[in-house]
């Protein structure tokens, strides 16, 4: 009998969480069901929801975030339907937590605490186990005085896996220590990394991005036959996965499966994982991933655009991929969002629908990055020759006054390691065709 129990499943599958969803003039809500993504981040915890509360609020209560009817009525049904925990669509300060949670005898938790809970269960390596940790640090750093007992005690339920309180500067200091320690682990991690990907600089780089739960795992085994983990929960991939792609009439591209974002997501987690997000800032590519069959599709779009732009990302050559094709009810909302984003591709991972629309989109974007270009060197330059016969499409070649021409088809990206004294670079078609004389 198998003895591998996750944390997950002996400490949050019990708890009964109970919704709040408040909407303000700068934060409306974006669909029909302003609790269905909390309700999925709740579920993904491994809570039970029982209950739900939305309002429509002018402005914030500094005290309580809502106001004293709703938190009577938040107390109330939190009673009746024997709540463990309340959890908010917002975010909360920490005195905003402590008063909510005198008002309502349980646990409060707001949505950046438990998108970092989720995220520590979800961590399965050792980097994304630093990053999750430094994240939630940060985050509860100055919240101590609610949150923790002691930092090297653990206590099960959503939002207190970690440390708890009893010596408040004790523990900050030693929080303040972690942190320190944390970083200093993680810049070496980042280094690594960048090495890592810098490898692979003169190889096709193709990343998949997209919103959480929008099925780029899916999408990688379709394409590449990687067989990663696919599961129907927000931010079931948490750790970068490359793979080779074989691409026909094309070659070896390596497609990257990254952490899926979602709205609002915490700053501390985006920070933390930088090195992660690593395959995303290297990629010559980014395939953004979207789910056709979310009514909040463009909602979704927008939320990934702005943490790609945070991550510096935004200016990036990007295939928009609508997939989850196959779950619409509607071909119609389909023809809306193609119409909206011409450029974009549908197709299904799961049926394989439109994937062979997909590889010639990919193609295409990675062919844009290539120009036709005249190299001209000193003929004993062996290196740059060397370097264009490996990695150029040689097209002509002649040799004049100890110079040597190459007229050659490349990718632009290559183009540094050719470039240094005694050689010159013209691109054909931009600056106009070399000189008939330099023509063989």
């Amino acid at each position: 009998m198998s003895l591998d129990i996750t944390r997950e499943e002996l400490t949050v599958h019990r708890e009964r969480a109970f919704l709040v969803s408040v909407a303000l003039p700068n934060r409306p809500w974006i669909s029909t069901d302003p609790l269905e993504e909390l309700h999925g981040l709740a579920t993904t915890a491994g809570a039970t929801v029982v209950g739900s509360l939305i309002q429509r609020r002018q402005s914030i209560i500094p005290a309580t975030y809502i106001g004293k009817g709703k938190l009577a009525e938040l107390q109330e049904q939190v009673q009746s339907s024997d709540a463990d925990v309340v959890i908010f669509d917002n975010d909360l300060s920490p005195a905003q937590v402590r008063n909510l949670e005198k008002g309502t005898d349980v646990k409060v938790l707001d949505r950046s605490e438990l998108i970092l809970d989720i995220f520590a269960t979800r961590a399965r390596t050792a980097e994304a186990r630093l990053q999750v940790e430094l994240a939630q640090l940060e985050y509860s750093l100055p919240r101590l005085r609610r949150m923790w007992t002691h930092l090297s005690r653990f206590s099960g339920g959503i939002g207190l896996r970690g440390p708890g309180e009893t010596q408040l500067e004790e523990d900050r200091r030693l929080v303040a220590e972690r942190i320190s320690d944390l970083k200093a682990r993680l810049v070496e991690v980042q280094a690594r990394k960048e090495r890592e990907v810098r490898s692979r600089r003169e190889e096709h780089t193709v990343s998949l991005v997209g919103y959480t739960n929008a099925g780029k795992s899916t999408l990688m085994n379709a394409l590449t036959g990687a067989g990663v983990y696919v599961e129907d929960k927000l931010f079931s991939t948490l750790d970068t996965r490359t793979k080779q792609w074989h691409l026909k009439d094309w070659g070896r591209v390596l497609l990257s499966d990254t952490v899926g974002f979602i709205r609002n997501l915490p700053h501390h987690l985006v920070a933390s994982f930088k090195s992660t997000l690593e395959e995303a800032r290297q990629a010559r590519l980014l395939l953004h991933v979207v789910d056709a069959s979310n009514p909040t599709a463009e909602e979704q779009i927008k939320a990934v655009n702005a943490v790609l732009k945070e991550i510096g990302c935004g200016a990036k050559p990007t295939l928009l991929v609508f997939n989850k094709t196959d779950q619409m009810p509607d071909r119609s909302y389909l023809d809306i969002l193609l119409k909206r984003h011409p450029r974009a591709v549908a197709v299904s991972g799961l049926t394989g629908h439109g994937l062979e629309e997909l590889k010639a989109g990919v193609i295409a974007a990675l062919s844009a990055d290539f120009a036709d270009a005249e190299i001209e060197t000193d003929a004993g330059n062996g290196r740059v020759l060397a370097y264009l016969g490996a990695h150029a499409e040689i097209l002509r070649q002649r040799y004049q006054d100890n110079r040597v021409f190459v007229r050659c088809h490349l990718p632009r990206y290559l183009l540094h390691h050719i470039q240094g004294p005694g050689v010159q670079v013209r691109f054909i078609g931009e600056d106009g065709p070399p000189p008939e004389e330099n023509m063989p």
